[in-house]
Parts: structure tokens; sequence; C-alpha cells
């Protein structure tokens, strides 16, 4: 008896080592993961982020990204004439969330993209890089994206945010400020300690 639940133990484990080989698998043949090579970027003359959604490169493609996967990997980036980033949209503080947030941050504090907020960096600099971006630094071109009130509305937002004279629009959700329950004194290691 005892040899016999030995055995379909063994073979329990067995199956379960056979689904997670096969699920292991189908997940591994199946994902069709994009990279963000740099190669791409210095042929294109672009960066990372005019493909990608994210702007370091990788992950789900943009529209762009898209057409241009769908051409072969050419030599250039197709342009989109005639497709606005955000139709309709006329507030500055809007046009940043959409176009800038997810680099340089909610207030211009920098995430990806250099920090805006209280640099002092000049309109005329905003407005070149956001029309031409910095291939160097990864800041995508966003010329013919905006209507010309459009890119006035995001130049003089983000030149608010350069001086610190911005009016910060609220969250559309908050979160609860998080509780910490450690001092400095503590030398948990989940406190932060050595």
């Amino acid at each position: 008896m005892k040899r016999k639940n030995w055995l379909i133990h063994y073979l329990q484990l067995l199956a379960i080592a056979g689904i997670a080989i096969f699920i292991f698998l189908a997940i591994s043949s199946s994902s069709n993961s994009v990279k963000a090579l740099p190669e791409y970027s210095h042929r294109t003359g672009e960066s990372c982020a005019t493909c990608h959604v994210n702007p370091g490169g990788g992950g789900p493609r943009t529209l762009r990204g898209a057409l241009w996967a769908a051409q072969g990997r050419a030599d250039q980036v197709p342009a989109l004439p005639g497709v606005l980033l955000a139709p309709g949209v006329s507030d500055g503080a809007e046009l940043y969330e959409i176009a800038c947030s997810t680099c340089h941050g909610m207030y211009g504090e920098g995430l990806f993209g250099r920090v805006i907020m209280n640099t002092g960096v000049k309109p005329e600099k905003i407005r070149a890089n956001i029309l031409r971006g910095r291939l160097n630094s990864g800041m995508p071109s966003f010329e013919g994206m905006f209507t010309e009130e459009q890119l006035q509305a995001l130049v003089d937002y983000t030149s608010a945010l350069a001086t610190g004279k911005a009016e910060i629009p609220p969250l559309q959700f908050q979160l609860e400020s998080p509780e910490f329950k450690c001092s400095p004194k503590s030398t948990s290691v989940f406190c932060g300690g050595n």
C-alpha cells in the first residue's frame, strides 16, 4: 500500500511538472515581445519614443512604430501628416498631460525625460524642443502633431511650469497618504535599516 501511495504521489508531481512546462512553452512561444534596439534609433534618426509607448523603448508600439514595422523597418519612420495628437483639445495643461507627462512628469518633475519644473527654460527653447525633439535624450519630434493654437497653449503651459507659475490641475483621483510606522530609530529591514 505504501508503494502504491508513493507511485500516485510521484505521478501527480510529474503531471504538475508537465503542465507547468506546457504553460511555460505556450507563453514563451506565443508572446510577440517588441524590443527597441539602439541601432533602429541611429538608423532612422528618431528617438525610441517615436515608435514605442514606453519612452525608454520596448513594449507596445505607437501608430508610427506599427507602420514602420509593417513597412519592413525602413530607414525612415513614416510621418503621419495631418494626424493630430489631441484633436479638439485646446487647454495647455491637458495637452501637456497627453503629450509630455509620461516622460516629464505631471508637474515637470522629470521621469524618463528631463526636469522642466523651475528650470527657467525659455519659451523659444521649449517650442524648438517640441517641434524638433532631442534625439540624444530620447525626446521625439512633435512637429505637425498640434495645431498652431495647441502648440502655443502647450508652450505657454510648459513655460509656466518652468518658471514655477503654472496652475497645476487637480488629479483625477486622490490617493491616501501612506501611513509609515517606522521611526528614525527603527532598525528593522522593513524600515530601511541596514
